[in-house]
């Protein structure tokens, strides 16, 4: 597999998982169709897509165009055999009470961003139209950014997020799995807000919920906010240190269906600090206190991708077909449970699996 000589160079150049946040959005999630020339063309593709790039880019440089390839498990299996990323695997499933986080299927993921809406839809037009029918579309979400950085919901989203060498340290595979360095793990999953019922809330009631006050977007003090609070269950720490991810999250909807949601995008160096805050969200920490913006917003998608460096996307479209495409999986993921000895399996970033 070309992946070895790809780590081996000693310029490995990740794809834009860093690129700053943009106005406009689209979120692409596509299934390749059966067949080895299926498997083919979207393999041949990997190496097509920097020159599909280029050619949308350069008609407005300033626009910040930026895209995103990510690949699934069972597509990594059909399409480069077993030498695979340490800790890709289908998106795990959580049910809690009446509280469930979705496994959706998903092969492909393009994230594609620029300042400007038309820019995006060139680029998704151009893709769709190379792969052709060696792949399907499941889900297709425009996001925009609605006012200063904030959610359909009324807060601003994305506060925390890591800055300057933060964000390659949070999101950016390094030495723990040598092969597959430059690259990231993404999770996908879409929301859809019951807007009336939360607009029915004092604000007051709403800012306890999300852990910060509504207008200034200052955090709550901890004296105030509930341990129950969205930023309180999504805040992962171990031994003192705190793991971040890199979020993306955009607004999104219809006036005329009566849809509003945030479709979360998260980046990730090892997917378990991302797990991590979703169990929390949906199971609670501890059980049973978990988050009360469940009670107005539902996953109704969630995906696991493995995004290659660039440097690597591009050699794989050399890579040989697996001698037999493996068996898509079929059992139910299980959801993401601590460490024998109560860690999360974290801090070491060496790429353990922790799940039982």
């Amino acid at each position: 597999m070309t992946a070895a000589s790809a780590s081996a160079n000693s310029t490995i150049v990740p794809q834009p998982v860093t690129a700053p946040l943009t106005r406009s959005a689209i979120f692409l999630v596509l299934s390749i169709n059966p067949g080895q020339e299926s498997c083919a063309a979207v393999r041949s593709f990997c190496s097509d897509l920097p020159g599909l790039f280029r050619a949308v880019e350069f008609r407005n440089i300033e626009a910040g165009l930026s895209c995103v390839m990510g690949i699934g498990s069972d597509a990594w299996d059909r399409m480069f055999g077993s030498q695979r990323p340490a800790e890709l695997h289908p998106f795990r499933e959580i049910r809690a009470g009446a509280r469930h986080a979705v496994s959706t299927p998903g092969d492909l993921l393009f994230h594609i961003r620029a300042k400007r809406m038309d820019l995006c839809f060139e680029l998704a037009t151009r893709i769709m139209e190379s792969l052709g029918d060696s792949v399907s579309a499941v889900d297709e979400v425009h996001g925009f950014r609605y006012f200063d950085d904030r959610d359909l919901l009324g807060f601003v989203d994305g506060t925390e997020n890591p800055r300057g060498q933060e964000i390659a340290e949070a999101a950016l595979i390094g030495d723990e799995d040598p092969l597959f360095a430059g690259g990231s793990y993404v999770i996908v999953q879409k929301y859809l807000h019951d807007m009336a019922g939360w607009n029915a809330l004092s604000t007051e009631a709403q800012e306890r919920i999300i852990g910060r006050k509504k207008l200034s977007d200052i955090e709550l003090a901890e004296n105030v906010k509930p341990t129950s609070a969205h930023n309180a269950l999504t805040t992962i720490t171990e031994d003192g240190k705190e793991f971040k991810i890199l979020r993306d999250n955009m607004p999104f909807g219809s006036v005329a269906a009566g849809e509003f949601g945030t479709y979360f995008i998260g980046y990730c160096r090892t997917p378990r600090t991302t797990e991590q805050m979703i169990e929390n969200m949906f199971v609670g920490r501890p059980p049973g206190n978990y988050d009360r913006l469940l009670d107005f917003s539902r996953a109704v998608t969630g995906s696991l991708f493995f995004v290659p460096s660039s440097t690597l996307l591009e050699s794989l479209a050399d890579d040989p077909a697996p001698a037999a495409p493996a068996a898509p999986t079929t059992e139910t993921p299980a959801i993401v449970t601590a460490a024998p000895d109560g860690s999360l399996g974290i801090g070491s970033l060496k790429g353990e699996e922790s799940y039982e």
